[in-house]
């Protein structure tokens, strides 16, 4: 049994959920509460010393860093391969999730956010305009890719879901949650339609977790 530290609304969390659940794997869930910075207590410190989720407690290793997560849990479960087995393949798929692992996730994830609201007094209409500036741009060039490839099927890559749906499904979340009109992406939004229909996707949810307020 593995140790999950994570947040519901965690876009790194619900990416580490959606491995895990895929891979089949039984965990735990620890919550912890990113709105009262609990991340920041010296507890969590202990675990992870750069103060963020998620962090995959596996028997005695502590795993941080969501994209070493799940290369980790790949080359330790290979059962249930999200990742395919050509290099040429391999490496698009890592590319498709570094797209939003890399430049659209980090640009607006929360400590950024808060950082805008609270050290530069950045008003809610421009920080929500902050974060569809940088995940349209991102978006349109991800849709691009997706519509070049002619043997996808319902997923980012292929026919079997990879490391690049569990990037792109909490990014269609946080786009909904910061008003993104995703119009523009029929490719994005039918992988997304098609993932949530999987049980894997559904349950790792956010609104499904433990520590989701029940009245959002």
């Amino acid at each position: 049994m593995m140790t999950l530290y994570g947040y519901f609304r965690s876009g790194t969390s619900h990416r580490t959920r959606i491995a895990l659940n895929l891979k089949g794997l039984d965990y735990d869930d620890i919550a912890i509460n990113l709105a009262q910075d609990e991340q920041l207590e010296d507890a969590f410190k202990a675990i992870n010393p750069q103060g963020l989720v998620p962090v995959l407690k596996a028997d005695d290793l502590l795993l941080y860093q969501s994209p070493a997560i799940l290369e980790w849990l790949e080359e330790a479960y290979p059962e249930h391969a999200l990742l395919p087995q050509d290099a040429a393949g391999r490496m698009h798929v890592r590319a498709l999730s570094a797209m939003i692992g890399c430049d659209i996730h980090p640009i607006n994830n929360r400590r950024i956010l808060q950082y805008l609201r609270n050290e530069l007094s950045v008003d809610k209409e421009a920080v929500i305009a902050w974060c569809n500036r940088w995940i349209t741009e991102g978006f349109a060039a991800l849709e691009t890719r997706l519509a070049a490839d002619k043997n996808r099927g319902q997923f980012c890559y292929g026919d079997r879901p990879t490391f690049a749906d569990c990037y792109l499904i909490p990014q269609v979340s946080s786009a909904r949650r910061f008003k993104v009109d995703l119009s523009a992406y029929p490719n994005i939004v039918a992988i997304d339609t098609h993932c949530r229909t999987l049980k894997a996707f559904a349950v790792a949810d956010p609104m499904m977790q433990p520590d989701a307020p029940k009245h959002a």
